[in-house]
């Protein structure tokens, strides 16, 4: 007896899967995380974000953010600076080679997307974005 075929749900999550391990494989290279790139791209994006906005912006415990943090740090790619707002806060800035990796990264991580959905047409493309837009947008 064939086994049954996967519904709709099963072919998201085993479509997301195989789209994260093509990602974190891909970031060897560059010798950064997701939850690094992810972090370093939030503070290449308008003001230098808290150390909690970090946290909030990973879905992560603001210690893990600091983990994070210190190891984008490490490898030069942000700075720390007190906030001039509030002293009990601190800001995190990408430093110049930061701000380069996060925007490499970045269009990396675009191309890989539409190597995976190469088989699928342009308008294609238009309409499962509309699709997935359109579940999260009404998900809780």
């Amino acid at each position: 007896m064939p086994a049954p075929e996967p519904d709709t749900s099963e072919l998201i999550v085993r479509t997301a899967r195989q789209l994260r391990r093509r990602w974190m494989a891909s970031l060897e290279p560059w010798d950064i995380t997701p939850h690094e790139f992810r972090a370093l791209h939030a503070t290449t994006h308008g003001e230098a974000p808290r150390l909690s906005e970090i946290a909030d912006r990973l879905r992560i415990a603001p210690r893990s953010a600091t983990e994070v943090v210190d190891s984008l740090e490490a490898k030069g790619l942000v700075r720390r600076t007190p906030s001039p707002t509030d002293r009990r806060a601190v800001l995190v800035h990408p430093t110049d080679a930061g701000r380069a990796l996060a925007e490499e990264v970045a269009q990396h991580r675009s191309t890989l997307g539409e190597e995976m959905l190469a088989p699928l047409t342009p308008e294609e493309v238009t309409h499962l974005r509309d699709l997935l837009t359109r579940i999260l947008d009404d998900a809780p």
